[in-house]
């Protein structure tokens, strides 16, 4: 088990709640924020590549987020992705796993505690914030969709076969070797204890919400002072979110929390048309607001230009997020607000 980790008293405590590319992305534009805690709580769903083959080979929890969140709070980032995201080519056996999950994998079993292994690699890589699973029981994300099927698994749900599916209804955990899951006890601590929790970007079914069907972080973000801020999407994806606005986004989210959200942090700026053609050969289209005057009297919105353009792949930059997150963060009165209504 990880010793608790002290958090600085003259710091700012903040959580975010993800996982996937997009927590990258968010923990890559904290990470050199002064003065500042970051706890990233990550899903415990990924059943896909690597990480899927070492889950049903060893059985283990999945390390794929995990090693993404310690790669964006390392310093030696650079270095390390260079190192850690290698694929192992030769022996058939290790084909196609990356040298970091590995490593991390190894880590846990040496040290008999997944949360133990993820310390220990975030200790050699100097990582500035702890990175905690939401929990340490293995369990399968199950979607149910409009018509009553089942669909299995975080890769399942995340690469629709064929040309149409079904919108999905419902998401929950089946847990594999007992009757419910637990949450890693340092979450709800941390939930108690920060004075923001940031939502997002990511995959609404796959990657955020699964955060939220572990027992007692629902309760746990109700209960809280914490500011809650969701940075949306800049597209939808085919079989999870296809036709959503941005509304559509925030009403999902709330109804697994059970709590609004508080600030919105919303992409304005468009790709190039032959970037968004590539895209809509996905069924992927931008994210937009159905009604802006409407939603702006129920949540604060902050609209900014977060657009990587040079990549072809549409993602937030992590340089403009950050460029909006650090100031905001730094606000106490911006932040202070939510406590002011909790307690009002």
């Amino acid at each position: 088990m990880q010793n608790s980790r002290v958090v600085n008293p003259a710091h700012r405590s903040i959580a975010t709640i993800g996982g996937g590319s997009g927590q990258f992305v968010l923990l890559s534009a904290l990470r050199d924020a002064e003065n500042l805690d970051v706890s990233a709580i990550v899903s415990m769903t990924d059943s896909g590549g690597s990480t899927g083959r070492l889950r049903d080979e060893l059985g283990i929890l999945p390390p794929g987020d995990i090693l993404k969140c310690i790669l964006a709070l390392s310093p030696h980032r650079d270095m390390a992705r260079k190192l850690l995201l290698k694929r192992f080519t030769g022996n058939q056996r290790l084909r196609g796993h990356s040298a970091g999950n590995m490593l991390l994998t190894m880590l846990s079993q040496y040290s008999g505690s997944f949360s133990t292994g993820i310390e220990a690699l975030a200790q050699l890589l100097d990582v500035r914030g702890e990175i905690l699973p939401v929990t340490t029981d293995k369990s399968t994300l199950v979607a149910q969709l409009t018509n009553g099927e089942q669909i299995f698994g975080e890769s399942a749900i995340d690469v629709p076969r064929g040309n149409q599916r079904q919108k999905i209804a419902n998401v929950f955990l089946v847990p594999h070797h007992s009757d419910q899951i637990t949450v890693f006890p340092r979450v709800i601590e941390r939930l108690r204890q920060v004075k923001a929790v940031i939502l997002g970007p990511g995959d609404l079914y796959t990657s955020i919400i699964p955060n939220l069907l572990v027992p007692g972080v629902r309760e746990a973000l109700q209960k809280s002072p914490a500011k809650l801020i969701y940075i949306s999407n800049i597209m939808t994806k085919f079989g999870e979110t296809d036709g959503y606005t941005l509304e559509s986004f925030v009403s999902i989210l709330e109804h697994y929390i059970g709590r609004s959200v508080d600030c919105i942090i919303y992409n304005n700026a468009t790709a190039s048309e032959e970037t968004l053609k590539n895209y809509r050969k996905q069924r992927s289209m931008p994210v937009k607001i159905a009604n802006h005057k409407k939603l702006a009297k129920h949540y604060e919105i902050v609209e900014a230009d977060l657009l990587e353009q040079d990549s072809g792949i549409i993602r937030h930059n992590v340089e403009k997020l950050a460029n909006i997150l650090h100031p905001y963060l730094e606000d106490d009165e911006k932040i202070a607000s939510r406590v002011r209504q909790t307690k009002a």
